[in-house]
């Protein structure tokens, strides 16, 4: 696997194929870094694929001083910026949207991206009600209030979308999700 700095050079050489390694490479880390910061919003991917496409523009100009991957992710973060006042979104400070963490954190946020990846496999209702549930923390039958559905349909679509993290995702990877999980839905009342 090449290293980033090797493929930023390919980049600056205008190798397309070394832009794609780099999007498959951070997409769903970025995707996870922007949804933390937009919330629910389907502008997270517009958001995160605007960053790749200004690389590629802007490739001859671009100096990385640090590593490959702050960089994008600071980018990033400038992007969401903007998408909250383009959108007139209420920030009360710059500091709400999280700077890029260093490189060491970074490695910690790989299990997040797995998630993300997995989780956008999840047919739409599923993935509503599992972030309802994890992310809102919303009992079974508030989340079946919300979306107008029965408090049974909530449940079997949670223990679906359990079974197909687990069959998905490596095992080290399913045991994060499923303390991740239960992390965030302790003591809710269902």
């Amino acid at each position: 696997m090449l290293k980033d700095k090797q493929i930023w050079n390919d980049i600056k050489k205008g190798n397309k194929g070394a832009l794609k390694q780099l999007h498959d490479r951070y997409f769903n880390q970025m995707c996870l870094y922007a949804l933390k910061s937009i919330g629910e919003s389907g502008e997270v991917e517009e958001i995160v694929s605007d960053c790749f496409i200004e690389i590629w523009e802007n490739r001859n100009k671009i100096e990385i001083k640090s590593s490959v991957k702050y960089y994008i992710f600071l980018m990033l973060r400038h992007n969401i910026i903007d998408f909250h006042r383009k959108n007139k979104f209420l920030i009360e400070s710059i500091e709400q949207i999280p700077e890029p963490a260093q490189e060491e954190v970074f490695d910690e946020q790989q299990e997040y991206a797995a998630l993300f990846s997995v989780l956008e496999q999840l047919p739409s209702q599923r993935r509503r009600i599992l972030e309802l549930a994890i992310f809102d923390s919303l009992s079974y039958s508030e989340i079946a209030q919300k979306l107008e559905i029965s408090k049974n349909t909530v449940k079997t679509q949670i223990g679906r979308a359990y079974r197909f993290f687990k069959e998905n995702l490596k095992a080290e990877d399913f045991y994060f999700f499923f303390v991740f999980y239960r992390q965030n839905t302790t003591g809710l009342s269902y």
